[in-house]
């Protein structure tokens, strides 16, 4: 079954990848967001899959509800039946329901222990705090790198060379992206210096509580180049809605050279690797 569901989703993917890749939320999205990890693909493969048991459910039931409403008012039937038993339509909404929650159960938890047993050990392990109402990202590699990311103002806008609204939107872009290479098995352990928080990434189909006291361990593997944004889901405190979590992820090389400067120029750092993402996006568009 855990085949079945990994074949599925790849074969949702590739009829996605005629679609653009969006690494954020967009103005009337119905949907998920485009997946960036093979998790987040079986995730959108089985929201896909239970819409077909709960749509014609819901309309089975709504049909029933309008037939008994018209069929039986009082008007039309005056003398109620007093049928107190039926073999078969007991055994049909008993059996009906078990295949039903079966059908759903089993792809369910394929899903569930997917997300809970990475394929392999991680090559990059970072440590995510939250604060009211920021995050500290801790990167557990030699020469330890700590720093702080906290949504971006208006008026820094210009300084960080994040002007573009389109890529950096209002309450999502942050002054310092968490920074991974493209795929990488990485582990991120949560946790929260005051109340409970939650870090999430949809893109990625993560999602987890920050809890004081408490380390929390989510894992992903981003397969495609690109700045993606997630917020806090825990209401934590008046500016719960201010807490956005932005992860670029970039080649093997652009980390490194990041990783290197960051060290002792964080800000220079971010800058000199968005001047190199943008040139090459630029070489991608006109390649096209």
């Amino acid at each position: 079954m855990r085949k079945f569901l990994a074949s599925a989703a790849a074969a949702a993917a590739v009829f996605a990848g005629a679609s653009a890749h969006a690494a954020q939320p967009q103005p009337w999205e119905m949907t998920f967001q485009p997946a960036a990890t093979d998790i987040m693909r079986q995730v959108t493969w089985f929201e896909h899959y239970t819409l077909w048991f709960i749509v014609p459910i819901t309309l089975f039931v709504l049909f029933l509800l309008a037939y008994c409403i018209v069929k039986f008012r009082a008007s039309v039937n005056p003398v109620p039946s007093r049928t107190s038993h039926n073999t078969l339509i007991e055994v049909i909404w008993t059996v009906g329901p078990v295949v039903i929650l079966l059908c759903l159960a089993i792809p369910s938890f394929q899903l569930l222990t997917a997300q809970y047993t990475p394929p392999e050990e991680a090559k990059l392990t970072l440590k995510a705090t939250a604060n009211q109402w920021n995050w500290d990202y801790e990167y557990q590699v030699d020469k330890t790198l700590t720093f702080n990311s906290a949504i971006l103002q208006d008026a820094d806008r210009a300084a960080a060379g994040k002007e573009d609204r389109k890529l950096y939107p209002r309450l999502l872009a942050v002054d310092n992206e968490m920074v991974v290479p493209v795929n990488t098995m990485t582990r991120v352990l949560v946790t929260a210096t005051d109340v409970i928080h939650a870090f999430a990434m949809p893109s990625f189909g993560v999602k987890t509580d920050a809890v004081p006291g408490r380390i929390n361990e989510i894992w992903f593997k981003a397969e495609k180049e690109g700045l993606y944004y997630g917020q806090c889901s825990e209401l934590c405190g008046k500016d719960h809605a201010f807490m956005p979590i932005a992860i670029r992820v970039v080649s093997d090389a652009q980390y490194n050279t990041w990783l290197a400067a960051a060290r002792t120029d964080l800000p220079g750092a971010n800058k000199a690797l968005m001047a190199e993402v943008d040139a090459q996006d630029k070489v991608a568009a006109a390649g096209n």
